[in-house]
């Protein structure tokens, strides 16, 4: 396939590595300009590239910047692409370390992916936010491998939730259905699930454990871990 890259940090360079092994073309995007990306080409394999020019050309498209940085993408970003490319975002809301505080998040009604689709203005899949990026790079097995990590992933939109569980598969992961974008919560920082790498029977089960609507005490209770999780983060120097 042809998949465009927006965001050339942790995350997007490590999908980028592994993606160009796998034989697909990838271009990677970030908010600099590719003539900042000499580096980062030379480390993964991917053509640099404008946002536009990774969106359009795309048969899939990732975007995997700092969720504060969403509303600033291109008005015409998707000029061009067509409503059957699914689109990834893999963003999390860190308000203490990165995003300062966005209040339609603060309130728990909304999930940050459904943020973030509001944003975009088409539908998105969530995938990729809740493994560290050494892992997505370094920790993909065959399928049928014991204890292969399992992977998440949520969508509004069933076409394009399973041509993107169809490239977790291939990435080395075993994909597993998250429901909704408004059930996608269960994957969020400050969740047991958030960088945990579980099997898919755990993860399943996991998932079922909780519910699809969340809960105010649940809500309460995630919000503190993940609160206590940049606290740790923070004291420790992390680079989102």
């Amino acid at each position: 396939m042809n998949i465009g890259i927006i965001g050339a940090g942790h995350i997007g360079s490590a999908l980028a590595v592994r993606l160009v092994s796998l034989g697909h073309s990838v271009r990677i995007a970030n908010s600099r300009g590719p003539e900042t990306l000499t580096d980062v080409a030379q480390k993964t394999g991917a053509t640099p590239a404008t946002a536009r020019e990774a969106a359009r050309h795309a048969d899939l498209i990732v975007v995997t910047i700092p969720l504060k940085n969403i509303p600033d993408l291109p008005q015409d970003l998707f000029e061009g692409v067509g409503a059957e490319v699914p689109v990834i975002d893999t963003s999390n809301y860190y308000p203490m370390l990165r995003d300062g505080q966005i209040p339609e998040l603060q309130s728990g009604d909304l999930t940050e992916s459904e943020w973030v689709q509001q944003h975009l203005g088409r539908p998105v899949v969530k995938v990729f936010n809740n493994i560290y990026a050494d892992h997505l790079e370094h920790k993909g097995q065959p399928a049928g491998t014991p204890g292969r990590i399992a992977l998440p992933v949520a969508s509004d939109d069933n076409a394009a939730k399973q041509q993107v569980m169809k490239l977790v598969e291939e990435l080395g992961f075993d994909a597993v259905d998250d429901g909704t974008l408004h059930e996608s919560w269960r994957q969020q920082p400050g969740t047991p699930s958030y960088g945990a790498d579980m099997p898919a029977g755990k993860l399943r089960e996991h998932l079922a454990s909780l519910g699809t609507e969340r809960t105010e005490a649940q809500r309460a209770e995630f919000a503190a871990n993940h609160a206590a999780q940049e606290q740790e983060m923070k004291n420790q120097g992390a680079q989102l």
